[in-house]
């Protein structure tokens, strides 16, 4: 095993902010815009061609609710676009207005938005989601893993995005069992039942199913939480359980503080929650979209050494 880019202390250095400067773009939507919403844009500010990644966030939430967290992926030499979907938007019409985002990205719209002889590379694409934003992220690569296999003909009818792996935060469908006879029906109780290729990494937090207080319902029931994303994952997938942390932990702190009065919430530093999801998807990212594994497998084999929080279970399923 290689060992590389570790600090003083061991940690790897995926955990830290990056070198990387980072622009944050408001683009707006008009009548006759192609997009269907606005969208926030973490986007390195020095010149040169970057992976893109999709993120999409919970339900009733906001992309600058995750400020903290998107600055540190982009930090690493990423850009980040984060949809805006309306609050009364059903999770059907998430995914159809994903589908349009991504379709906007295939028609190399990004170009238009970015800093100065900062482009995006297309061949290097990744789909993310916190909540519900992480159920949305899985049925639109599992539409384009369908759309890889589909007739030429059937290809002409849908936009060509190249999707190289799906990375999930405490992904849910629905707060219990019968939501998943809602559209999109993504869970299917089925070992490996997903129809996917690509690379997978669900992030889940030992406090999501607890109540809060006693009272408010679970963020992410048992059942249609995290477990059964990496379970109906095909390999190569990854499991890294925050036990300590609740659902809406790696939320900025203000929101964070906001939401732990419906939620359980952990009592650690949120703060070092955010950087080690951070680091998971920097990690990821540079194995799946870059070819560099090193740090990746590291953190497999010595997650008490390499990450800030304890991760238990860490899983990894090869193919």
């Amino acid at each position: 095993m290689v060992v590389k880019k570790l600090g003083d202390d061991g940690i790897a250095l995926d955990f830290e902010v990056g070198d990387e400067a980072v622009e944050i773009i408001n683009v707006q939507t008009s009548y006759f815009s192609p997009l269907p919403c606005p969208l926030l844009v973490f986007s390195p500010t020095t010149e040169g061609s970057y992976p893109v990644l999709l993120f999409f966030h919970g339900f009733m939430l906001k992309p600058n609710w995750y400020k903290s967290l998107l600055l540190h992926i982009s930090s690493h030499g990423y850009i980040v676009v984060a949809p805006q979907f309306s609050p009364m938007a059903l999770q059907c019409q998430e995914v159809k207005n994903a589908k349009k985002i991504a379709e906007w990205l295939s028609q190399n719209s990004l170009d238009s938005v970015l800093p100065e002889k900062v482009l995006p590379d297309l061949l290097k694409v990744a789909v993310s989601g916190h909540s519900s934003g992480g159920n949305t992220a899985f049925a639109l690569a599992l539409a384009y893993e369908s759309y890889s296999k589909a007739t030429t003909k059937e290809q002409e009818e849908q936009p060509p995005l190249k999707i190289s792996g799906i990375l999930g935060i405490d992904p849910v469908s629905g707060s219990f069992s019968s939501c998943l006879f809602s559209s999109p029906n993504i869970l299917q109780y089925i070992p490996y039942s997903f129809d996917q290729s690509i690379p997978v990494a669900v992030i889940g937090t030992g406090l999501s199913n607890k109540r809060a207080y006693g009272m408010c319902p679970p963020a992410a029931s048992n059942g249609v939480s995290h477990a059964e994303f990496f379970n109906e994952s095909k390999p190569p997938c990854y499991y890294f359980m925050a036990k300590d942390y609740g659902h809406a932990d790696m939320l900025d702190d203000k929101m964070a503080n906001l939401m732990s009065i419906i939620m359980k919430s952990g009592k650690e530093s949120k703060d070092t929650l955010r950087r080690t999801i951070g680091g998971l998807f920097v990690a990821f990212l540079k194995a799946y979209l870059e070819g560099q594994a090193d740090d990746l497998i590291n953190i497999v084999e010595s997650p008490e050494i390499r990450a800030p929080i304890t991760l238990d279970p860490v899983i990894y399923v090869e193919e």
